[in-house]
């Protein structure tokens, strides 16, 4: 029994051990994630600014590349009019847009008449202003010197593409942006993209100086406010603020505890820059929310781990305790067999010796003889009995018991075989029932055999009584031995089990309880038992009352 016990001791140590290097590991593991996932968080505030840029952005991005691209589409027939229709859809669509300014060009070899020309081929004829105010769009017909810089500028850039711009193609990108956008701080200036043919006509213009035809084109210029531009935060959970700086904002002090991380502005907004900033408190917040379902994870697996290492315990200790009914029953079985067949090798050796035998000697020793060989035989009988009960292999066969005359003949049997055994029996209302009479001996037999085993001399007794309860009917067996404890009362029904007591050092199988269990369900009934130390326990045993008279 040492050997075994030591390799389940070392098995447990093993278990422990094992907890220890899980538990270490999940709290390693906690930290690392919690690590990675503050990393991860910290990569996205320096990231996912670009998404706030586009999403801020966006309106001006739409503004630049489709509404201003608009204004060819009228191939150079704007007027003050439809001029302003269209810096109305301007100011409600894009805010941003402060005022607009409408050039209505003229194109010709004598434009002297006009207040402001370039090299006497492109010229000024009128000047509108447009602003917004309270949701309504007023005009305003400026004066052209004002804005003389924007206009010689493009008018500048209009004469060198006529001049060596390829009309057998359409213009590259490249060659439209730099040709008809202007785009400044705060401001964009856009002129009419010519087609193919007006640009042969221009040209033919440009040679023939005799020429009185003309043309018209339309140059805009829009004046912006960076500061109407609406800061779209997507990740509020990362940037706590967003707002819009000159470009060469750097504060000296930044205040303690907070992160921040920036991006400049494009095209006419590019001295301005997105800034973010956070508080590390804030960012704590997100960290601690995705780390959440991670840390959620990590525990479930832990705990896991800790019901697979209980379950393994709990099969050790479970095999552990029948390894050692297993052993003491091998030991106890040897032992009632041992008794028994050293008797009769004694008897028989007494027989077959030279010496004569009396009349007297022979009988006793055949009396010996058959009484070990009894034994023996109640022995296997048993042990037969309840293999075959625990494989449902023994029919419960039926009939009807006279009960006053079956607890009546048990006793009588008991106080021959213990002289010192005091018994009696009280029947309530119930005379007859209808049951298996070998199977409930059996019950009767082992269990008044227990009353006399556990009692102390002098205090052998044991009282039976029987009654109805609805549709049952309940035989208990009181007797005043030595009793057991609660933490025992459940495990006496199980196979092997004896109770460590001095009553059970010799001749106890750990076999008589449980083939009571065996019999009653059998018979479709139940037990149990109610016990205390040193004042004696009551087994009850309840059976179907369907067949009772």
């Amino acid at each position: 029994m040492q050997g075994p016990e030591n390799i389940y001791r070392k098995n447990f140590t093993l278990i422990t051990a094992f907890l220890v290097l899980i538990t270490v590991s999940l709290v390693v593991a906690v930290i690392i994630s919690y690590k990675l996932t503050a990393k991860y968080v910290e990569n996205e505030f320096a990231s996912k600014k670009i998404e706030v840029w586009e999403q801020t952005t966006k309106p001006y991005n739409d503004f630049f590349q489709l509404q201003i691209p608009q204004i060819t589409s009228y191939q150079g027939f704007l007027d003050s009019a439809s001029a302003a229709s269209y810096s109305a859809t301007v100011f409600k669509t894009y805010p941003f847009v402060r005022r607009v300014l409408f050039y209505d060009i003229k194109i010709g070899n004598n434009v002297k008449d006009l207040k402001l020309n370039n090299n006497s081929n492109i010229g000024i004829k009128a000047i509108y202003r447009y602003k917004s105010k309270r949701g309504r769009v007023s005009g305003l017909k400026d004066i052209p010197s004002v804005y003389e810089d924007d206009f010689k500028e493009m008018a500048a850039r209009l004469n060198n593409f006529v001049a060596v711009a390829d009309t057998a193609r359409l213009p590259t990108q490249d060659e439209i942006f730099k040709t008809f956008y202007d785009v400044k701080p705060d401001k964009i200036t856009y002129l009419n993209i010519p087609r193919r043919e007006d640009i042969k006509n221009y040209r033919a213009l440009f040679k023939n100086k005799k020429s009185t035809a003309f043309y018209y084109q339309n140059m805009m210029t829009f004046l912006l406010d960076v500061h109407q531009l609406k800061v779209n935060n997507s990740h509020p959970e990362l940037y706590e603020q967003v707002t819009i700086q000159p470009i060469v904002y750097d504060p000296l002090e930044v205040e303690g505890g907070r992160i921040f991380t920036e991006v400049a502005l494009p095209g006419a907004f590019s001295n301005f820059k997105l800034y973010f900033s956070s508080a590390s408190s804030h960012l704590k917040k997100e960290i601690d929310k995705r780390f959440l379902p991670i840390g959620g994870i990590v525990l479930l697996i832990y705990f896991f781990l800790v019901l697979i290492s209980w379950l393994i315990y709990r099969n050790l200790n479970v095999n552990l305790k029948v390894f050692k009914l297993q052993y003491d029953f091998i030991n106890n079985f040897t032992h009632e067999f041992k008794t028994p067949v050293s008797v009769i090798k004694i008897a028989g050796s007494n027989l077959k010796g030279d010496a004569e035998l009396s009349e007297r000697q022979r009988r006793h020793y055949g009396k010996i003889l058959d009484e070990e060989a009894d034994k023996l035989n109640d022995l296997m009988n048993k042990l037969l009995s309840f293999t075959q009960l625990e494989n449902r292999s023994i029919s419960v066969k039926r009939q009807e018991i006279d009960l006053e005359n079956f607890v009546k003949g048990y006793i009588d049997t008991f106080k021959i075989k213990y002289g010192d055994f005091k018994m009696s029996y009280t029947l309530d209302n119930v005379r007859n029932f209808y049951s298996d009479p070998v199977l409930l001996g059996s019950v009767f037999q082992n269990l008044m055999e227990n009353a006399y085993k556990y009692s102390h001399p002098g205090k052998k007794e044991l009282a039976i009584s029987i009654r109805q309860e609805k549709h049952k009917l309940v035989f208990a067996f009181a007797d005043k031995g030595i009793g057991m404890a609660k933490a025992e009362q459940g495990d006496v029904f199980k196979k092997f089990y004896r109770i460590e007591n001095q009553y059970n050092q010799n001749g106890s199988v750990g076999l008589g309880l449980a083939f009571c269990k065996e019999l009653v369900n059998v018979m479709g009934g139940d037990i149990i038992v109610h016990s205390r130390v040193n004042e004696g326990s009551t087994f009850v045993v309840t059976l179907p009352l369907e067949n009772v008279k």
